[in-house]
């Protein structure tokens, strides 16, 4: 078993990051589960210790990412507690696939951009010092091949772009990152993961450039449907598309035999946040990719062509920068 770590998680109290909680906590590594609420992380925090059956009671905490306010006061409480971070591990994530109108944060951006990216870069941001202060620190992004216009995934619907960044001026509430216009929630989410493999190549750059490389890992874990789940990233897609999903779910999963299981998608997170294999520093980006079947192999690979622009990376990193006010100058 990989030394004990003490691992921070988003999105634990549901799909894969729940099973990853679980797999780490029986391990026994010390877990912190921010969630939106009090009531969903301290519920997330019991379930995962009672599925793991041992360890260490995972630590709650409230981080709302839909809420730039809410985040920042995470992030204060805990830098004052002091407790180094092991592995930081972006995971949460929402898609509302479907719907005809844009749904907003706290602060008025989109939600699929400013939970799956805007939320994390400024939760890195903050906790920054106490992952630095950890021991081998790693930081783990769960993206999607969805970013990747060559993918199966890709190539259904518009395709991920950011174009010049023309959505992301301070103060007009992001819709689309591009600019463009109607708005589709099916692109502004496939933007997000590539802002997600973009944040993740800059971050691990920057740490390069001020001579203390980590191991930055941005994945894919495949197209993951559980066969009961009412809760989780698929809520807002059923909500804004019931039957649509449900029939997306039958194909995928029964028919064509597409999914990856929410076990195994979890499994690989836990290995990705501790175990040695993932210890080798500098930016990779590792896809679950299906080869057959039922059948998927889990390897590193190239991201998408845009998600190898280093200028792209760095002006995201400055426009993300401002649009939560925080310095785009670190190192």
């Amino acid at each position: 078993m990989a030394a004990a770590r003490h691992i921070l998680l988003t999105g634990s109290n549901s799909g894969i990051g729940f099973e990853a909680a679980v797999i780490l906590c029986r391990a026994g590594h010390r877990l912190t589960l921010p969630c939106r609420d009090r009531a969903s992380a301290e519920a997330a925090a019991r379930r995962v210790l009672e599925r793991a059956g041992t360890g260490t009671p995972p630590a709650a905490s409230v981080c709302d990412l839909a809420d730039l306010e809410s985040v920042r006061a995470c992030a204060a409480a805990l830098r004052a507690q002091g407790t180094p971070i092991d592995t930081l591990v972006l995971n949460a994530g929402l898609q509302y696939a479907g719907a005809s109108e844009p749904r907003r944060t706290a602060q008025g951006h989109e939600l699929s951009f400013g939970v799956n990216h805007l939320g994390h870069f400024l939760l890195a941001q903050q906790l920054r010092p106490l992952l630095a202060a950890g021991r081998s620190p790693r930081l783990v992004v769960t993206a999607s091949e969805v970013h990747d216009p060559t993918t199966a995934g890709g190539k259904v619907g518009a395709p991920a772009g950011l174009g010049a960044l023309a959505g992301l001026v301070p103060g007009q509430g992001t819709t689309m990152v591009d600019g463009s216009a109607p708005f589709s929630a099916d692109k502004a989410y496939k933007d997000s993961k590539l802002c997600n493999v973009l944040f993740a190549r800059e971050f691990a750059q920057r740490l390069e450039a001020q001579g203390t490389p980590w191991p930055v890992l941005a994945w894919s874990p495949g197209l993951v449907i559980p066969p009961t789940s009412t809760g989780g990233f698929w809520r807002y897609s059923r909500q804004s598309n019931e039957l649509g999903q449900r029939l997306f779910a039958l194909a995928a999963r029964s028919l064509l035999r597409l999914t990856e299981s929410v076990e195994n998608a979890g499994a690989l997170l836990a290995a990705l946040a501790s175990d040695d294999a993932y210890a080798a520093s500098g930016f990779t980006y590792h896809r679950n990719r299906v080869t057959a079947p039922g059948r998927h192999v889990f390897e590193a690979t190239a991201t998408s062509a845009e998600g190898q622009d280093a200028d792209l990376a760095r002006r995201l990193w400055e426009a993300s920068a401002a649009l939560v006010g925080v310095g785009a100058d670190w190192p």
